[in-house]
């Protein structure tokens, strides 16, 4: 039985949003909350690369990103009660 043939592929490939062909000059800017909020969850946690289709130092620098907007209050900690 070949297995390879039966199983179904369920990630398509993404792509970055964030590097297109310069991997060198990636800056994400944390004041911008526009670019950030569809990156972050309902429940206000980051959303992991494999669905967002992040390379892996793009999401690194998201990470970064994400937790200084939350520390000077442009984006939440967690779901307000």
């Amino acid at each position: 039985v070949i297995m390879s043939e039966t199983k179904k592929q369920f990630f398509s490939n993404k792509i970055c949003r964030f590097c297109n062909d310069d991997m060198s000059k990636v800056y994400i800017d944390f004041f911008d909350v526009k670019a950030l909020k569809p990156l972050i969850s309902e429940r206000g946690k980051i959303v992991p690369s494999r669905i967002s289709g992040n390379c892996a130092k793009c999401q690194r620098i998201l990470t970064r990103a994400i937790k200084k907007a939350r520390n000077i209050a442009l984006l939440p900690f967690a779901v307000e009660h």
